[in-house]
C-alpha cells in the first residue's frame, strides 16, 4: 500500500506537458502546474496571437502570465526523488522499440494513438485532445499511429504532398506544378486514390470470382473421386462374378483385369488428387492475396496507398487460370462389357477379345486438356447464332452525343445534352460511349454508320472517362481495340498500334467477338461479308461494345436489331 501511494504522489507530481517530474514548477491562475521550461516553450508558440491558454483545461490568459517558482511543489518534489524513486514502473501506455512515439512528449514518451496527416505529427492521448476541442484543429485528418509521416513531406520544397502527378506517377505538393511538374496531368491525391481504390474493389471482385471458381471446381473434382471409385468398383465387382463363371480357363485373364483396373484407378485418382491439392494451394494464395488488398483499401493515409499499391496490385494470374474439365465417358462401365463379350466367346477368341478389355481400361481419362476453340463463322448466317441485342449506356455517353432509337443510336450534336453527372461519363473532349451489356462468350453485332468518320470499339469497363490524355481515347491505350471508318477506308489501332485495312467500302460494320478463345475481329457487311481486321490475344475483363464520333456534326451510328 506503501509503494502504491508514493506511486500516486508522483503521478500528482509530474507535468502534464513533458510527462515527468516537475522540474522548477510554476502554478498558473488556473490551478494546474508545469515546469517552468515546459510552459514557457508552450507559451513561445502563441505569442503571435498574444492569447495564452493552459495546455490541461484551455483556460486563456491576456497578457501572459508572470512566472514564479512554487516553492511548496519543489519541495514537495525533491522529497519524492529522496525516496529513491526516480523513475515510474512500466507504463503499458508508454511508447515501446515497435510503437509509434508521441512526438509531442518531451520527457518520457508515451504511445502515439494518433497520426495527424495535417500537423504531419503523432499524439498520445493526453496532446490529442486540441484536436477534438479547437475548432480549427477539429478538421484536420487523424488516421491511425504511423512511423511514416515524413514520407508525406516533398522533399524539394518541404511542404504536405497532396497531390498526384499522373504524368510521372508519383506524389507531389502544390509548388511541384509550378516547375518541376509544370504542364503535367495532376490531381488531389485524394481523387487518385478513389480510382485506385476503383481499381482495386474490381481486382478484389476478379480474385473472389476466381476463388469461387476454384471452389466449385474442388467441389467438382472431389464429386469425380468418388464417381470414379464407384465406378471401378462396380466394374471390379461385375468382373469378378464374370470370371468366376470361367472357372479355371479364365483364372488368369480374370486377375490381369483386376490389376490392370486397380492400377488405372489409382493413376486417375492420383491425377486428380494432385490437381485438387494444387487449387486448394491457389485457393488459399488467393485468399492471401484478397486480405492484403483489402487491408490496403482500408488504409487511411492516401500517400501510403499510393506508395504501396503497385507492388499489390497486379493482376497475379496463375500459369493454368483454366477451368476445369471433366470427360464426360462412363469411367469403368467398357471393362464390364468388355468382360461380358469375352465369357461369350470363351477360350477360342479370348486372345483377340483381351485386347478391348485392356484398350477399354487404359481409356478413362477423367480430366481434358483445354479445348480447342470452336471455329469462326464462315457466313453471316453462322455470325447471326451468335448475335447480340447492344445498347448503349446513358450513364457513359459525353455530353456532345445525343442518343435515341431506345438508346441504340448516338448521334454528334453541337449542342451539349443536360445529363447529370455520372462517374461513368466520358467528360473529356472525346465523345465517345460504351454499350450497357457486358459482353463475354461468343458474340455478334453490326454497326451501321454515316457521316464522314465513325469508330466503332470494344473496350473494357476500368477504360478512363476524364481527362484529355490518351488513357481516355479508343485505342489510344490496352484497354480498348477500335476500327475507323471513313470515305471507303478503314483503319484499326490498339494500345496506339495503327493498322492499315484494305477492303470493300461498306456502311455497315459486322463485329464478332470469341472472349474465351481471344478473337476479335471486324467485318464489312453488304451483300457478302469481308473479313477486314482480326487479332488473336487474351481478354482478361468482360468487353463492352463503343462507339466514338465527333468529326462533323451529324454523323451517326446505330447499333442494328439481328433476327
Amino acid at each position: 500500500m506503501a509503494q502504491k501511494g508514493v506511486q500516486l504522489d508522483r503521478e500528482s507530481l509530474s507535468c502534464s506537458i513533458c510527462l515527468d517530474l516537475l522540474k522548477d514548477p510554476v502554478t498558473v491562475s488556473c490551478g494546474h502546474s508545469f515546469c517552468m521550461s515546459c510552459i514557457k516553450s508552450y507559451w513561445d508558440t502563441e505569442d503571435e496571437k498574444k492569447i495564452y491558454s493552459c495546455p490541461q483545461c484551455r483556460e486563456t490568459f491576456i497578457p501572459r502570465p508572470v512566472l514564479k517558482k512554487n516553492t511548496m511543489l519543489a519541495g514537495l518534489v525533491e522529497e519524492l526523488k529522496k525516496s529513491g524513486l526516480q523513475a515510474a514502473p512500466d507504463d503499458p501506455s508508454d511508447a515501446g522499440p515497435e510503437d509509434v512515439a508521441c512526438d509531442f512528449c518531451s520527457g518520457r514518451k508515451l504511445k502515439a494513438v494518433k497520426s495527424c496527416l495535417q500537423c504531419l505529427v503523432s499524439y498520445c492521448q493526453i496532446h490529442l485532445q486540441p484536436h477534438f476541442e479547437v475548432a480549427p484543429l477539429k478538421k484536420h485528418k487523424l488516421v491511425e499511429p504511423s512511423k511514416k509521416l515524413q514520407e508525406n513531406i516533398c522533399s524539394r520544397h518541404d511542404e504536405v504532398m497532396k497531390m498526384f502527378c499522373r504524368t510521372d506517377q508519383q506524389s507531389i505538393c502544390y509548388l511541384c506544378p509550378v516547375d518541376q511538374h509544370k504542364g503535367h496531368d495532376t490531381v488531389s491525391a485524394a481523387a487518385e486514390r478513389a480510382e485506385r481504390q476503383k481499381d482495386l474493389e474490381e481486382s478484389r471482385e476478379n480474385i473472389q470470382q476466381r476463388i469461387q471458381d476454384r471452389e466449385e471446381d474442388v467441389k467438382l473434382l472431389q464429386q469425380e473421386v468418388e464417381a470414379i471409385n464407384g465406378s471401378a468398383d462396380k466394374a471390379v465387382e461385375h468382373s469378378q462374378k464374370i470370371f468366376s463363371q470361367l472357372i479355371r480357363l479364365m483364372e488368369k485373364r480374370r486377375s490381369d483385369v483386376k490389376q490392370q483396373v486397380r492400377s488405372q484407378q489409382e493413376r486417375e485418382v492420383s491425377r486428380v488428387k494432385e490437381l485438387q491439392e494444387k487449387l486448394e494451394q491457389e485457393i488459399t494464395e488467393l485468399k492471401r492475396k484478397d486480405a492484403d488488398l483489402l487491408k490496403l483499401s482500408l488504409t487511411e493515409d492516401h500517400n501510403q496507398f499510393l506508395h504501396s499499391y503497385p507492388s499489390l496490385s497486379g493482376p497475379d494470374q496463375p500459369a493454368d487460370s483454366s477451368r476445369i474439365n471433366i470427360r464426360p465417358l462412363r469411367y469403368f462401365e467398357e471393362v464390364t462389357a468388355a468382360v461380358s463379350e469375352l465369357r461369350e466367346k470363351l477360350q477360342d477368341l479370348l486372345t483377340e477379345t483381351w485386347t478391348n478389355v485392356s484398350q477399354a481400361v487404359t481409356e478413362v481419362d477423367v480430366l481434358l486438356s483445354e479445348p480447342e476453340p470452336e471455329p469462326e463463322p464462315k457466313t453471316r448466317a453462322g455470325f447471326l447464332r451468335f448475335s447480340q441485342r447492344i445498347t448503349l449506356d446513358l450513364n457513359t455517353a459525353n455530353r456532345h452525343l445525343l442518343l435515341s432509337d431506345g438508346n441504340r443510336r448516338a448521334t454528334f450534336t453541337k449542342h451539349p445534352q443536360s445529363y447529370p453527372d455520372h462517374p461513368d461519363r466520358f467528360t473529356s473532349y472525346y465523345e465517345q460511349v460504351l454499350s450497357r451489356e457486358s459482353l463475354t462468350g461468343r458474340c455478334y453485332w453490326e454497326v451501321d454508320w454515316r457521316g464522314d468518320r465513325v469508330f466503332v470499339a470494344v473496350a473494357y469497363k476500368t477504360i478512363r472517362r476524364d481527362g484529355h490524355s490518351d488513357d481516355c481515347l479508343f485505342g489510344y491505350n490496352d484497354k480498348s481495340w477500335r476500327l475507323e471508318c471513313y470515305e471507303g477506308s478503314y483503319e484499326f489501332m490498339h494500345n496506339k498500334v495503327r493498322t492499315r485495312v484494305s477492303g470493300p467500302p461498306s456502311s455497315r460494320v459486322g463485329v464478332y467477338l470469341d472472349h474465351r478463345a481471344g478473337i476479335l475481329s471486324f467485318y464489312s457487311v453488304s451483300e457478302t461479308m469481308t473479313l477486314l481486321h482480326s487479332v488473336q490475344t487474351t481478354f482478361t475483363q468482360p468487353l463492352h461494345a463503343g462507339l466514338w464520333l465527333g468529326y462533323i456534326y451529324g454523323d451517326s451510328a446505330e447499333f442494328i436489331k439481328l433476327k
